[in-house]
């Protein structure tokens, strides 16, 4: 990075603006596990099909009843983990309020014991624990990040579903396009298939690596071979299923 842009950021007014506006939860996360596992189980039922010899239309279908299904499902589930995650960490701040209440000395010596493990000593630990526990807000937040390792702003569950959903149907997509839309190679549509959900996967992992600031190549190859490990492990467990028991 520039040496006079990285001084700027961190010129004092700066440094204010960026902590008084901090940013939002980012939701990558969320995004990177719905693509992934869309393209994953999405592709995992085409294969199946495909391989069982079914019509194409049966492929489309069975493939667009997984897509909405399982995407809507996932996104579900991310909403309720988010959202006990929220609950738990109002029910540990309600516990720290009641702590503080019945045993405020006893809260003053985990705040007192807690710097002191990071160095502070004397006079200016001191300072530290009556400064925090002069202020209520302060003082409870402090408990939870210091004491729980808890984070303060939790993610709202509906943007994590959101994200998740979202791209979980556009990544899906993908290996269903093939069967869909007209093709030049209409006898090769599960090899084109299974070649665009590799590029979806890579593309990911670009999208990745550039949010994160990583290597792009390293990010993509990552996500293709780990995306592309869970596809072939799907497809390898359907194909055992159909030799084993005929289905």
């Amino acid at each position: 990075m520039d040496r006079d842009k990285l001084k700027q950021e961190h010129h004092p007014e700066q440094i204010r603006e960026r902590l008084e506006n901090n940013e939002p939860h980012s939701h990558l996360g969320d995004a990177v596990l719905g693509a992934v596992d869309g393209a994953v189980t999405t592709f995992a039922v085409v294969a199946g099909a495909y391989g069982a010899g079914f019509d194409k239309t049966v492929v489309v279908v069975l493939g667009f009843a997984n897509l909405l299904a399982d995407g809507f499902s996932m996104a579900v589930s991310n909403y309720l983990g988010t959202k006990s995650e929220r609950h738990r960490v109002e029910k540990a701040s309600r516990t720290e309020e009641k702590h503080i209440d019945h045993v405020p000395d006893g809260e003053r010596e985990e705040v007192r014991q807690i710097f002191a493990g990071k160095g502070f000593e004397g006079e200016t630990l001191e300072s530290v624990v009556n400064t925090i526990t002069t202020d209520r807000k302060l003082w409870v937040e402090t408990m939870l990040t210091e004491e729980l390792g808890l984070p303060l702003e939790q993610p709202k569950p509906y943007k994590c579903a959101l994200a998740t959903f979202g791209a979980f149907l556009v990544v899906g997509l993908v290996p269903l396009l093939p069967f869909v839309l007209p093709s030049a190679f209409p006898r090769r549509m599960f090899l084109v298939s299974s070649i665009a959900t590799g590029v979806a996967f890579f593309a990911v992992g670009v999208i990745k690596g550039w949010v994160t600031d990583r290597p792009w190549l390293r990010s993509g190859l990552e996500t293709l071979l780990t995306g592309g490990a869970a596809a072939t492990l799907a497809f390898m467990a359907g194909y055992w299923l159909r030799r084993a028991y005929g289905v």
